[in-house]
């Protein structure tokens, strides 16, 4: 007849399972540190690429009160608003208007004219 009582050198079927259910917690810890990872990863090239995206096109900003309107590089920091991006072919329309000129500080003529 088999004796199930446990001796020193076996492990009982609770400490097994308390010790994979410690090895399960450690094992989903790890997994969501690389879901977070790989979200801050993930973000990053969106960031990267909308950077992109709007450095290879141009904005305009209104006319206000007495000052014509601004051509703008996509990625100028001094207009900032990133609605409303426009191709380089509008850009190099726009800056033949007579009421639009091209911000001083990123030049967007530069490349377009020429």
């Amino acid at each position: 007849m088999p004796d199930d009582t446990p001796t020193s050198h076996t492990i009982s079927d609770l400490d097994k399972n308390r010790a994979l259910l410690e090895w399960l917690r450690w094992q989903v810890g790890q997994t969501e540190r690389r879901v977070r990872e790989l979200e801050i990863q993930d973000a990053q090239e969106r960031a990267r690429r909308e950077r992109a995206r709007a450095e290879m096109a141009f904005k305009i900003q209104p006319q206000r009160s007495s000052s014509a309107a601004l051509l703008h590089r996509g990625g100028c920091a001094t207009y900032p608003d990133q609605v409303g991006l426009i191709s380089r072919e509008d850009a190099m329309v726009a800056l033949a208007e007579p009421d639009i000129e091209p911000c001083e500080v990123c030049q967007p003529q530069t490349g377009l004219l020429g």
